[in-house]
């Protein structure tokens, strides 16, 4: 039998509102590194909840989930934060800026380009690289 690391892993997980109104009960789920997972059910079924809690932002539930060490798990809300006073573009640069200002950096050394920033763009180049 094949020994298999799990990226995630949830197990007995349940969540049940106040009042004793249950979302969903004892769910089970192991993911392999690489695999696609889609989440399909009814309107209220609790779809959202349950990515809430493999995200982490949710920890009000019984039972057991966790990631693996050195993976991430990324989220993206259904109504996220969006500052009124800004355009659409200027929202989503807000979510990349950190990875702009990267590229933004690298360019600028790219231009004016010397032995003395060579360290500092390699170390940028492999930084963009990894992302």
């Amino acid at each position: 039998m094949a020994a298999y690391q799990y990226v995630y892993h949830m197990s007995g997980v349940s969540k049940t509102y106040p009042g004793g109104k249950k979302c969903f009960d004892n769910i089970n789920l192991n993911f392999l590194p690489g695999v696609k997972i889609g989440v399909v059910g009814v309107n209220g079924a609790g779809k959202s909840t349950l990515m809430k809690i493999m995200a982490g932002k949710d920890k009000d539930f019984s039972g057991e989930a966790w990631v693996a060490e050195g993976a991430k798990v990324g989220y993206l809300e259904q109504e996220p934060y969006l500052d009124p006073a800004l355009t659409v573009r200027e929202n989503v640069m807000l979510g990349v800026k950190a990875k702009k200002d990267i590229l933004d950096r690298y360019n600028e050394l790219a231009m004016n380009y010397s032995d003395e920033t060579a360290d500092e763009m390699a170390a940028l180049q492999d930084q963009i690289d990894a992302e």
